[in-house]
């Protein structure tokens, strides 16, 4: 199935925490949304991307265990050493549901170019799979953000795939950095303005408008952030809709 128009969930959301370790996880909240808006509730194909980490196979395994036994049926695509799949435009467009995992948006992104995955994923968005991912996988898809993939130290990064006309920040409440260096982004105008996420919130997009913002639990938000003439930041919390687990 696919969305009824060009969707793109962009979260700092991610998979629930089980009790066996860092990698001990299940779907979240989040990804039953990506389900629905994609219309494919009952049996979501959904593809995991990890090139922001270097597709690690520890990563990948523990996606896979996440969604055993779960509606989901997972896949993945590697890029690292090399394609896992024969014809990657074939895999890609037979998801219901993309799912970008977080880590470096810069190498992220340069990988993409480099296979010609950026013009796979954008046929596919225009043909209703749901993109979506959390971090640099919600990074990517806007014109930049502030990004790790540096340094400790954020920086700017304004190579993103641009589909999104807007600057994107996440984990917003949960790294001291994250606020003020988006304002400082937006504000010198290395940046347009755009919109930002705490850690548990995701921005819904039809098309290339923002449609709602959504959280897998109380308290986390979006914020809309806008430049003034005078290199002033302002920053709106926008209402936020609670999602149930699955």
């Amino acid at each position: 199935m696919t969305a009824d128009v060009p969707t793109i969930l962009a979260t700092s959301a991610f998979f629930r925490r089980g009790s066996y370790g860092a990698m001990s996880l299940r779907p979240g909240a989040i990804h039953y949304f990506a389900a629905e808006l994609a219309n494919a509730r009952k049996a979501p194909k959904i593809c995991v991307l990890t090139q922001a980490t270097g597709d690690p196979e520890a990563r990948i395994g523990a996606f896979y265990s996440a969604f055993a036994g779960t509606e989901f049926t997972m896949s993945h695509l590697q890029l690292f050493p090399m394609p896992n799949v024969e014809d990657i435009r074939a895999h890609i467009l037979a998801q219901d549901i993309i799912w970008v995992d977080g880590g470096s948006v810069a190498n992220l992104v340069a990988v993409w170019r480099v296979h010609g995955l950026d013009e796979i994923l954008y046929e596919a968005w225009q043909a209703g799979i749901v993109m979506s991912g959390v971090s640099a996988g919600s990074i990517c898809w806007h014109q930049g953000g502030s990004t790790d993939s540096y340094g400790l130290a954020l920086r700017g990064f304004t190579e993103g795939l641009g589909w999104l006309p807007y600057s994107n920040g996440v984990h917003y409440d949960a790294e001291e950095q994250r606020r003020p260096k988006m304002h400082e982004l937006i504000g010198d105008g290395t940046l347009g303005d755009g919109y930002a996420t705490d850690d548990g919130a995701g921005l819904v997009y039809r098309g290339t408008v923002l449609d709602e913002v959504v959280a897998d639990r109380e308290g986390p938000q979006g914020y809309e952030l806008k430049r003034a003439a005078d290199g002033s930041v302002t920053e709106t919390a926008l209402p936020t809709r609670i999602l149930s687990i699955g």
